[in-house]
């Protein structure tokens, strides 16, 4: 059994005994609350130049600790100080050290659009997503069967949030553009091994139909790697542990969002970042 299966399984137990203990009633009663408040995912990458998608990661399977003893709600704070477009919350919690309660004080902290970065398996998830405060789910090719990636995409859809498919390869570009995917990300991460090649994104790119927006994600840390993937037609940049394991996350934000950090401190609900 490879990484990904083993987290796979792992997560539909987990789903079981979530199911248990909280109805989809209940789920549904507490997405239906927050639905018109839901955040533009997609169009806060649709903006001019590269937009940056600011991951929030204690930890993982790859690279081990990464950043833990800070609050969440500091790292997102300077997150968005300094210049992101979106947040990325991982809420795994046996392999990343994530939870659902990450989602809430992440949109306590910042203003920004979130995506829940998790490995979604199951519509129980989709429903958990809307009520837990995501605007945005992932769904990874590999981890599902043609028809869990249709379903799955259908229902976060007509929920309201916005879907970022992620592959890795052609054959999975293909079932991402078979089920409508308007946001692909491309994952230079082979998560069967674990394994980092950054060419893999300019290798699938020329193959993403015009009108779908295209996220890179993994292996990208500089502005000089972001400026070669703005120029190769990449619309989003998704980075996670180079931003984590930064002495000064504000200011190692701002150097990759290219300009667009704001001007002025400013807080959220009385979380000011030492950040």
């Amino acid at each position: 059994m490879n990484v990904l299966e083993r987290i796979v399984a792992g997560t539909r137990e987990e789903v079981e005994r979530r199911r248990r203990e909280v109805p989809v009633a209940e789920l549904e009663r507490r997405g239906a609350q927050r639905s018109p408040e839901l955040r533009a995912f997609a169009a806060a990458l649709a903006r001019p130049g590269l937009s940056l998608i600011a991951e929030h990661k204690r930890r993982s399977p790859s690279a081990g600790v990464i950043r833990e003893g800070v609050a969440l709600g500091a790292v997102v704070e300077a997150y968005e100080r300094g210049g992101a477009s979106a947040l990325s919350i991982l809420t795994e919690g046996p392999s990343f050290g994530g939870s659902l309660a990450d989602l809430q004080s992440a949109r306590d902290a910042a203003a920004l659009p979130l995506l829940r970065k998790d490995f979604i398996v199951d519509p129980y998830q989709v429903i958990e997503s809307l009520a837990a405060g995501a605007d945005a789910i992932l769904l990874i090719v590999a981890a599902l069967t043609p028809a869990e990636l249709s379903t799955l995409h259908g229902s976060a859809r007509s929920n309201g949030l916005a879907v970022l498919v992620e592959v890795h390869d052609e054959r999975e570009l293909e079932a991402a553009i078979a089920i409508g995917a308007e946001i692909v990300g491309i994952n230079n991460r082979d998560l069967t091994t674990l394994v980092v090649d950054t060419t893999r994104t300019f290798e699938l790119l020329p193959r993403v139909p015009a009108d779908v927006t295209v996220v890179a994600e993994s292996g990208f840390s500089t502005r000089l790697e972001l400026d070669e993937l703005e120029r190769a037609g990449a619309h989003a940049v998704l980075v996670g542990e180079a931003l984590m394991r930064a002495p000064e996350i504000r200011s190692a934000c701002a150097a990759l969002a290219g300009g667009r950090a704001l001007a002025g401190q400013r807080t959220h609900g009385g979380c000011a970042s030492p950040l």
